[in-house]
């Protein structure tokens, strides 16, 4: 698998219990054979030999990371989906020090230098933490707030907040939707005015992720009174500044371990250098990172669609209804079996897309395509699967019921269904002009 500079050398080497990063300038070296490989638990016997997009490399990075999932994450998710809010720093940091916060980051500033398919299976990964929560908010650190900075930001800007991003030192989180402008982006209000070598920003976020923690937010506001499509950029800002104000914590439906605030600016300075890239481009920067958020999104819930099909294939074979298994009607199994062939043509996309997308292609149609296909499926299996766990799947006690709030949001954030299907008929051709 080719790596983000051919001249990097990265030794992945896995230990008892962390995955631990070296880098070096040759090539790459492969795992050694003695290296377990952990296949996703609905996804049948693949191994590296067998698998269309991952080596034994993103096997055993898989496996490292879900040693420190089992041991520093999941025994602690029912007290932190009770309280509201998981620990981020402590969290992020021993993901950082293992590398998982910068897998395909650049290797100067922490990174790991990896293509975007070793981002997809870390988040895959993630999908077997006990909750929806903490693996979107460690989504927004790793492939939501970052890839516009490692892509198109200074050396004082990736120095300064991508490297301590990378290492897991800080918390980071994104700032573009609005009361009013949520999936319509080209709509938000809050304005950075330029006076003399600072931005003067006023305004509002809502539904921030880590926003209640966060040390800075990539922030999208509007920078000229041009078009809406060209007047936007990205700025770096710190949470600590005067003016900033979190106005609130978010009670939510659903992923109630992830913090989620409504932020204020009330007259907030931030120097002209912490823009991103060039002024004007941060519509299309933040375009870009849709991208990788959403693809990211997919194979996030798709190892938690796996879990929740294999706890229901549990629980049927063991709960009977009228002196039998509710596995054994055929209602039962012939749905659970609909619904694996959905998952599995759902990771088929996601595979394909995600080979497209590290060759240099335009993935923004099949990227769309997974968004929309995850969001739907994760709703018309959570409910199906939820009604075969009978009484009990109406509890709080279950995987199935948490799945069943928590991914409701997957049809809503990072663009909704409806604006997937827009532009997927823009590539279609078929949108009517204005």
């Amino acid at each position: 698998m080719a790596l983000c500079g051919a001249a990097l050398r990265l030794n992945l080497c896995v230990d008892s219990r962390y995955f631990y990063k070296f880098s070096s300038r040759v090539g790459v070296r492969r795992l050694s054979e003695n290296t377990s490989s952990r296949p996703g638990s609905g996804s049948g016997a693949e191994t590296a030999g067998d698998h269309v997009l991952y080596t034994q490399e993103h096997f055993a990075l898989r496996e490292s990371l879900r040693k420190i999932i089992d041991q520093e994450i999941n025994p602690h998710v029912d007290q932190w989906e009770a309280e509201g809010k998981f620990p981020a720093h402590k969290i992020f940091k021993i993901l950082g020090s293992a590398g998982f916060l910068g897998v395909n980051k650049p290797v100067e500033y922490g990174g790991m230098g990896l293509d975007f398919s070793y981002s997809v299976a870390v988040a895959e990964e993630l999908g077997n933490i006990h909750c929806g929560g903490i693996p979107m908010a460690i989504g927004v650190q790793t492939d939501m707030t970052t890839p516009a900075l490692a892509r198109f930001g200074s050396a004082e800007l990736k120095k300064e907040f991508l490297l301590p991003s990378i290492t897991g030192d800080i918390v980071a989180c994104l700032g573009v939707s609005e009361v009013g402008a949520g999936s319509d982006v080209s709509s938000i209000k809050t304005n950075a005015v330029r006076k003399g070598d600072e931005y003067v920003i006023n305004g509002g976020k809502m539904w921030t992720t880590n926003g209640t923690q966060a040390d800075w937010m990539c922030l999208l506001a509007n920078t000229s009174d041009g078009p809406p499509h060209k007047n936007k950029s990205l700025i770096c800002l710190p949470m600590n500044l005067p003016g900033v104000h979190i106005a609130r914590k978010i009670e939510k439906l659903g992923m109630w371990s992830s913090d989620t605030a409504e932020v204020f600016f009330d007259d907030v300075r931030v120097p002209c250098k912490n823009i991103i890239g060039e002024e004007g481009m941060g519509f299309t920067y933040q375009m870009l990172q849709f991208q990788e958020e959403r693809l990211w999104a997919v194979a996030n819930i798709l190892t938690m669609m796996d879990n929740v099909i294999q706890d229901t294939i549990k629980y049927t074979k063991q709960r009977k209804i009228f002196k039998q298994p509710v596995l054994h009607n055929q209602v039962v199994h012939f749905r659970l079996a609909e619904l694996q062939t959905e998952v599995e043509l759902l990771r088929s996309l996601l595979h394909c897309a995600t080979a497209l997308y590290i060759k240099g292609n335009d993935v923004t149609k099949l990227a769309s395509m997974a968004k929309l296909k995850g969001g739907r499926l994760a709703r018309e299996l959570g409910d199906s699967c939820l009604q075969f766990w009978g009484g009990m799947g109406f509890t709080s006690e279950v995987m199935v019921s948490r799945f069943y709030r928590d991914s409701r949001l997957m049809s809503i954030g990072g663009g909704a269904d409806e604006v997937m299907l827009g532009i997927i008929c823009k590539y279609m051709d078929t949108l009517p002009r204005k």
